[in-house]
């Protein structure tokens, strides 16, 4: 058990590494580029939208966060070995694939939210590799906050 809970903070940790870069990219859209100098900002422009690095900057930080909350209570998952690696690899898949639709969808019209033309843009190729990897997620992330919930569950004596 002590492996996948480093398994899991590392992964977590990583993940909310990718929300704090997410974060470099908003000030860089918000200032037009980096402060090098007080006054002085090196000008180059960011793709996607601010709120989209908004989006990117939270979202990343919580699902990292989720990864390690769950990584510091998996020693009061009361499952099966199999259920325990399901869960520890389900968690990470997710965060993971959140992170790329947050980045990635951040360059596509649509966000990446649908695989086709949606009231926020056209549909486009770069939308869906943002959206794909992160559809057993909307799955997978409901299921596996169930099962934790069931797996620290008190037991009848």
């Amino acid at each position: 058990m002590e492996r996948l809970q480093r398994i899991m903070i590392a992964h977590g940790m990583l993940v909310v590494f990718s929300g704090v870069l997410a974060g470099f990219m908003l000030m860089s859209r918000l200032v037009g580029g980096w402060e090098v100098w007080p006054g002085h900002i090196v000008n180059f422009s960011v793709f996607g939208s601010t709120e989209g690095w908004v989006r990117a900057h939270t979202g990343c930080v919580a699902n990292g966060l989720l990864v390690l909350a769950a990584a510091f209570a998996l020693p009061k998952f009361n499952v099966t070995p199999g259920r325990m690696k399901f869960m520890v690899y389900g968690y990470i898949y997710a965060a993971w694939s959140f992170v790329w639709f947050y980045w990635v969808g951040n360059a596509a019209a649509n966000h990446g939210l649908t695989f086709g033309d949606s009231p926020l843009g056209e549909a486009s190729l770069i939308g869906v590799i943002a959206a794909a990897p992160g559809v057993p997620s909307l799955i997978l992330s409901p299921v596996l906050l169930l099962m934790t919930a069931m797996a620290v569950w008190p037991k009848k004596a």
